[in-house]
């Protein structure tokens, strides 16, 4: 290490090939041909020998003077290439004592860092510039770990190369949890990582540097977006989930702005397939949501391919939000009974379809086929018929339980309860004065499951009555209830379905339900809510997995399923468990849209992926607020702010690296060859003409 003293600034120069100043003892080259120069015999020839005294001593100084400054740009040059080779360097204040042989790089990719830069130029190319800048700033053995990749070391020229193939998708792990995941998991356990992110305010927090050792320095480089509005899709439904062709339906859309301005007058349109079915203008302020409906019709019964777009420059990554639309199947209901009771309250709807089946000749392939099974006062529950409804409702169908007032048929009832998982259930004896009716209560409104019941049904007139034969103690739904807060009708959870069981027979004796103007709707809805859609109208790219309820003919496990959209093909991880197939979104699925899904060629159904709309709410840490989250109890947790005139590879090459010297010393090199050749021909210039001899 050199110390080089100018006033009153003390530079410490150091050396990183400090062997090669060895090569400073070229400097007696120059010096031996310079002392070799002088010692040359020059021969002149003149007959005025006064005259050549006088122009001898003039021209003697001058070349004097010329081999000393001749001399001094030689050894100026041969220091300078010295020097150069030797890499001589100023070293960084905040030099640490262990330097990795990896350097960590996370670069988020996610879809918010589309939006554009202060210098309107997209986060993600703007943040690879600098991260590529970064081979450039550590010596060549140095090894680079690119996120996302495949977390392996890298050479410079590779590690630029993997930077500049870094795009945006849907499934990317947020920053936050990039750095939770991998802290720790790279060969070189103590080092330097930097991160370039936009570091949005929803999924980066305090906790991702929770567990980062002190010896591992964090160099956090906040990507700065325009200040501007950004309109999204934030969710689509429908009033009835019960979807018909030709008939209009109630669609809502909520569009949120997650920019920082008010969006005015965003134009918003909703396409069903090709066709334009509505458009309308929305104005949404800086972080507020705005919901609006819409009347779309279906035209058949296939699947729609749905989409609202919205136009909003320049923020554009998300202003189409896929979904898709089906008319609703009807629901298959099955009762299982002595006499064919509810025939005709199901037959007059033609959203249902009924059928019936005798308690000793139930039809094993129907209860697996039905939505809503009702097993009314059946006199016995056989074994094989338990099993058959108890595989029914583990696959998701829901099952209505009226018991019945024989007394010899409650063991196989008990049995059928244990093996749903229903209870404790307890039987109530019968007055020797015979059923004893009870008034039920007034539903409430607030029940979810009466929502719409009410305007059809007049409960004002009074409400029915029951003799409850069953009890129990606790259910996962309250649906109806007796005066004094025993429950007439509940809902337990049994599986992937529901099991609704009523405390008292329908038969006249035990209750007026049955004539009661409340009995329609409340069979009605529990039709309607047996029903379970076959797909959601929309999925997020960041879901680990779905689950889809498949069709009959679907439920083998002979082919494998595959995700399709043009000529990309997806082979997502998969497995069917009765009528649900399970499907793992497959890491290489990156972009939103629409994907046909096909087993053995045939397409079983469409599905759409959306971005996670979290990508859509742009605020971000600012680089003030990102110091004060770090606080000052993680030295080793740093913030890079871009933009000030400086990349970040040049401060951390000015504070962590050093300031190379070895560029100034070829420009020394080159000025000291330039200056000898000045003095050389400018000397030449000046030298006195030869003078003729004398007579």
């Amino acid at each position: 290490m050199v110390t080089i003293f100018t006033d009153s600034l003390i530079v410490c120069m150091a050396f990183t090939y400090p062997w090669f100043l060895l090569g400073l003892l070229g400097v007696a080259i120059p010096v031996l041909i310079h002392l070799f120069e002088l010692r040359k015999p020059q021969r002149i020839l003149f007959s005025n020998v006064e005259f050549i005294q006088q122009v001898k001593l003039i021209t003697a100084r001058q070349r004097k003077l010329k081999h000393l400054l001749v001399l001094a740009c030689r050894i100026g040059v041969v220091s300078c290439l010295v020097l150069v080779f030797a890499q001589p360097f100023i070293p960084a204040p905040e030099t640490r004592a262990n330097q990795a042989a990896a350097v960590r790089v996370i670069l988020d990719n996610s879809p918010s860092m589309q939006q554009l830069a202060l210098n309107d130029q997209a986060l993600l190319e703007h943040g690879g510039e600098q991260a590529a800048e970064l081979s450039l700033v550590f010596p060549q053995a140095t090894r680079f770990v690119l996120w996302p990749g495949k977390e392996e070391p890298l050479s410079a020229a590779a590690y630029k190369t993997a930077v500049e193939q870094v795009q945006v998708s849907g499934q990317a792990e947020s920053v936050g949890r990039m750095i939770e995941q991998r802290k720790g998991r790279s060969a070189v356990q103590s080092g330097v990582t930097f991160v370039f992110s936009d570091f949005q305010k929803n999924s980066f927090s305090a906790k991702s540097f929770d567990g980062i050792k002190p010896s591992e320095d964090v160099l956090l480089v906040p990507l700065d977006g325009k200040k501007q509005a950004n309109v999204f899709v934030d969710s689509v439904w429908l009033d009835d989930a019960f979807v018909r062709t030709g008939m209009d339906l109630q669609l809502h859309i909520r569009l949120r702005n997650g920019g920082q301005e008010t969006a005015e007058n965003r134009q918003v349109k909703l396409f069903l397939g090709a066709q334009q079915a509505a458009t309308f203008q929305a104005t949404v302020p800086a972080g507020k949501a705005v919901t609006t409906q819409v009347r779309a019709r279906l035209q058949n019964t296939d699947v729609q391919l749905a989409r609202v777009e919205v136009e909003d420059f320049p923020v554009e990554f998300d202003n189409v939000y896929y979904f898709t639309l089906q008319a609703a199947n009807r629901i298959q209901v099955l009762e299982i009974s002595n006499e064919a009771e509810l025939g005709r309250l199901y037959g007059n709807e033609p959203l249902f379809s009924y059928q019936h089946v005798g308690i000793g000749s139930a039809d094993y392939r129907l209860i697996e086929a039905a939505n809503l099974l009702i097993v009314r006062e059946a006199s016995v529950v056989s074994a094989g018929l338990r099993e058959t409804i108890r595989r029914a409702v583990q696959q998701g169908a829901t099952l209505v339980v009226v018991p019945t007032a024989a007394p010899g048929s409650r063991e196989s009832y008990n049995q059928l309860f244990r093996e749903l998982g229903v209870g404790p259930i307890q039987w109530q004896p019968v007055s020797p004065r015979g059923p004893v009716l009870q008034e039920l209560a007034l539903p409430s409104t607030q029940n979810p499951f009466f929502r719409d019941v009410f305007s059809g049904a007049n409960v004002r007139s009074g409400m029915p009555k029951a003799a409850p034969l069953l009890r129990w103690a606790r259910s996962g739904a309250d649906v109806l209830q007796l005066r004094d807060g025993e429950d007439y009708l509940s809902g337990f959870t049994s599986g992937a379905g529901m099991v609704y069981v009523f405390a008292a027979p329908l038969s006249a004796s035990y209750s007026d339900f049955a004539q009661h103007p409340l009995f329609v709707p409340v069979f009605y809805r529990l039709a309607m809510m047996s029903y379970q859609q076959e797909q959601q109208p929309a999925y997020r790219l960041t879901a680990a997995a779905i689950r889809l309820r498949l069709p009959k003919e679907g439920r083998t496990a002979e082919a494998a399923y595959q995700l399709v959209q043009d000529s990309l093909r997806f082979i997502p991880g998969q497995q069917v468990q009765g009528s649900i197939l399970r499907l793992d979104i497959p890491p290489t699925l990156r972009k939103a849209g629409f994907y046909a899904l096909q087993r053995s060629g045939k397409t079983v159904t469409t599905l759409a992926f959306n971005i996670d709309k979290r990508e859509s709410d742009l605020r971000s840490y600012t680089a003030t607020e990102l110091r004060q989250l770090i606080g000052p109890n993680r030295p080793n947790v740093q913030v890079y702010e871009t933009g000030q005139g400086q990349t970040v590879a040049a401060r951390y090459k000015a504070t962590r690296v050093g300031t190379p010297l070895w560029r100034y010393f070829i420009w020394g090199a080159l000025g000291c060859l330039l200056l000898e050749a000045l003095l050389l021909r400018w000397y030449r210039r000046t030298e006195p003409a030869p003078l003729a001899t004398a007579a």
